[in-house]
Formats: structure tokens, sequence, C-alpha cells
């Protein structure tokens, strides 16, 4: 976790190796069963020409790097917007990396908002966006329209 938020920190990266099993334990796991994820045979006739991982299993490997920057306030209270820009498939090791880029106050709350990527090997960006996280110690907030 994070020891000093201060705007410019870089969040710790994360690095995963995507595999056609990865794929397929997150369709268990979620049951998405679109062909384009698991059947290679249909997916070969479309034109990403093979499978492709689920975006959201993109998002689960953003939101762990901000749990281990922020903890329990991340899993209680932290929000992304996403930008798909390509697929994962098969073989790529994806790096998702993030900084602070500023520390707010609203109505007694402490937030910081973060951007983030989510690279491939080859230094293509897959998914990229901002992360907003109730800072530790700002008044709980109630749930519903900001």
């Amino acid at each position: 976790m994070l020891t000093e938020i201060r705007e410019g920190k870089t969040l710790g990266s994360l690095v995963k190796h995507i595999t056609q099993e990865t794929i397929n334990l997150y369709a268990e796991a979620s049951g998405d069963f679109n062909p384009i994820h698991v059947d290679e045979s249909f997916a070969s006739g479309t034109p990403f020409g093979g499978t492709i991982a689920h975006g959201m299993l993109s998002l689960a490997y953003v939101s762990e790097m901000m749990t281990s920057a922020f903890g329990q306030s991340w899993l209680s209270a932290g929000r992304l917007r996403a930008r798909f820009k390509d697929s994962a498939r098969p073989g790529d090791t994806l790096t998702v990396g993030g900084k602070v880029d500023c520390l707010e106050q609203r109505d007694g709350v402490s937030y910081a908002n973060c951007t983030f990527e989510c690279r491939n090997q080859r230094g293509e960006v897959i998914v990229a966006g901002e992360a907003i996280v109730r800072l530790p110690g700002s008044k709980k907030q109630e749930y519903g329209p900001e």
C-alpha cells in the first residue's frame, strides 16, 4: 500500500501473462462463454483471427493494482472509467501501471485521482483510463449521485 500519497506518485506496476487457460478460467468465473473468448475455431474466423481475453479480465488486473496501492479504500470506494483500445490475446504479457494525478477535497472528503494504462509486451496500450479513490480518514460518503 502507498505509504505517502502525493501528486505524481507512481503506483506499483503489475505484470500478468495471458494464456488460453487464464481466459477459460475467467469465462468459468464470470459465466461469459462468448465463443470469441473460448472457441478457437470460431474466433479464427473473426476479424480478431483468434480468441481474445475478456475486457473485464484486463480491468480485474487494474483493480488488483489499485488494491495493492490503496487497500480497503479502493475496495470500498474506488471507481474506474476505462477505454478499451485493443484486445489482449493468449501469449500476451500485460503490464498495468498508474500514477496519482491529483489530490482533491470535495465536501470534506479527500480523493486521489489516478490514471492507468494496461500495455502488452509490445508496449501497445490495451486499456487506459482514470480511477478515483476516497482516501482513508475522509468522512464516509453516502452512496448515490455526486
